[in-house]
């Protein structure tokens, strides 16, 4: 039995002392072979400083055997040696046998910097170099995956299973289409992946994308399921609650949605997204009180969302409490391009309010974007014709007949101002 062997046993046992006493006399005995066998063994134990000597050995007696420095990189990369990792890479000339492996080295550390373009030309140059290579496909694919390029990614992994690799590296290849073709969109193709990997087999992140694509072809009570299971194994996976209550909306179970929601906040309160769409949800039951509290939450962690703003205002109209609505939206429509329906909602208040001046200013910013709603319409003709606004009564007047043409008072109303 070889020193290499023996060290590799008792680092098994756990006697790390008795590793070190072989390992030095495997350095200092055992042959070539068997010392670049043990430096592979040792980098994948994550023994790098052990590993790093073999190689560093092995490379002073065969200064022409670039693998030697593609393994060295290796491990630099791994000890965020950068700049040491690109000068045992660049020593690699392309006629060399391990050119191909060292742009793959290359590529996994511009990756590990962000600087996925680099990488993608590493890997391009690999795969014209071995276009047959799996490795290379599978790690162009990954590296598309990560960037979300995954329209990329899809016919990288297709080749890859359709060649019958179905797992590299301890990744599920039918598992990472399935996910890329849900982040593509393409919804029907990524349920016929995700179908086939079973529920206890699937990471969270998966079991997500996989909730989130049922939901996506409004097979909402599997979509319930699967969110459900990952909020019972991992309550703090905070991307689920939307979409759980979402789901749970849609099939009109709207206390359970509430409930989802709220269970969301307790795991993500700094999500003003969240509160809002618990506030809705809380609308739809009629609790005004609640919607309310949750809309100044919402408001308050992002008072620039314009939504948290437009839905408390909306309540504040409904309830007539016009000197809150009037403190509450009045700032928003300051901007050039401020939300139509924080005019509607302030013409009604200004109106309420006898500022008829103001209910005028508001009522003719809101009047281009609402010539299509009869709610606003209807109001606004009343308005204007008590302001005596007689052309812009006829505006509205056509207007809303276009959309209720049988409204007979309104049609009567018109013909009277044709007539004059």
């Amino acid at each position: 039995m070889s020193y290499a062997q023996t060290a590799l046993d008792e680092l098994e046992k756990g006697q790390l002392e008795d590793f070190k006493k072989q390992y030095a006399l495997s350095l200092r005995h055992d042959d070539d072979d068997t010392l670049f066998s043990l430096g592979e063994e040792l980098y994948t134990l994550g023994f790098l400083n052990q590993s790093r000597r073999i190689y560093e050995k092995l490379l002073k007696k065969y200064p022409d055997e670039d693998e030697l420095r593609t393994n060295l990189a290796d491990i630099a990369i791994d000890e965020d040696k950068n700049d040491e990792a690109l000068d045992y890479l660049n020593q690699v000339s392309p006629d060399s046998p391990a050119y191909v492996e060292a742009l793959m080295v290359a590529a996994d550390l511009y990756q590990t910097q962000e600087l996925f373009e680099v990488s993608e030309q590493k890997l391009l140059t690999a795969k014209k170099l071995a276009p047959d290579e799996p490795v290379i496909t599978f790690a162009l694919a990954e590296l598309y995956f990560t960037m979300r390029e995954f329209r990329k990614a899809i016919p990288l992994y297709l080749d890859l299973i359709t060649a019958g690799t179905t797992e590299l590296s301890k990744v599920n290849l039918v598992e990472r289409l399935g996910v890329a073709y849900a982040n593509a969109g393409r919804f029907e193709q990524a349920i016929g992946y995700l179908k086939q990997i079973h529920t206890g087999d699937m990471t969270p992140d998966v079991k997500f994308e996989t909730a989130f694509t049922y939901l996506q072809l409004k097979e909402r009570t599997e979509a319930i399921t699967l969110f459900n299971e990952l909020k019972d194994s991992d309550s703090h996976y905070t991307s689920l609650y939307p979409y759980l209550g979402q789901a749970l909306e849609q099939e009109n179970r709207l206390a359970e949605a509430l409930t989802a929601l709220q269970e969301g906040l307790g795991v993500d309160q700094y999500n003003e997204k969240l509160w809002l769409q618990a506030a809705h949800v809380a609308t739809k039951l009629d609790d005004e009180a609640l919607a309310e509290k949750y809309l100044k939450k919402g408001h308050e962690l992002d008072s620039d969302d314009i939504a948290a703003v437009i839905q408390l205002s909306n309540l504040y109209v409904k309830q007539e409490r016009w000197d809150e609505n009037e403190a509450l939206a009045k700032p928003y429509v300051k901007a050039e391009d401020a939300d139509p329906q924080l005019y509607w909602n302030l013409a009604i208040t200004a109106n309420h309010q006898e500022d008829f001046a103001a209910a005028r200013k508001y009522y003719d910013a809101a009047a281009p974007f609402f010539m299509d709603q009869p709610d606003f319409l209807k109001p606004a003709i009343y308005f204007y014709r008590e302001e005596g606004a007689s052309d812009q009564v006829v505006k509205l007047l056509t207007a809303y007949l276009k959309v209720v043409p049988d409204d007979a008072e309104m049609a009567l109303m018109l013909e009277g101002y044709q007539d004059i």
